[in-house]
């Protein structure tokens, strides 16, 4: 009786194993399928190419530019009054320099 007991649990235990195997592949014909039914990934396309700039958008950069180039124009005309300034000032100092060293 014991042989017939072992023969069965050996038996049992063989199915087990054989029911987790068929379990498995048939776990992986599923996810094969599932894999088969997604569409393929498509290439990255750059979408900064296909993107053009708005009348607005031309707009505000052009005002931009404009108001850098008034800026840049103050600020070139501030150095030349600066220039200008030091220059009578350096003019200045010279002339009483030289009436100090003469005497006068």
């Amino acid at each position: 009786m014991s042989d017939a007991l072992d023969k069965a649990e050996a038996a049992a235990r063989e199915a087990a194993v054989d029911t987790a195997a068929v379990q498995i592949a048939l776990a992986a014909v599923e996810l094969a399928k599932a894999a088969q039914a997604q569409p393929a990934p498509q290439p990255h396309q750059c979408d900064h190419h296909k993107q053009r700039r708005g009348v607005g958008e031309w707009l505000g950069v052009a005002c931009a530019v404009c108001v850098g180039g008034v800026g840049i124009a103050f600020a070139s005309l501030a150095l030349a009054i600066l220039g200008g300034v030091a220059a009578i000032v350096v003019l200045v100092l010279r002339s009483m320099w030289r009436d100090y060293q003469n005497g006068k």
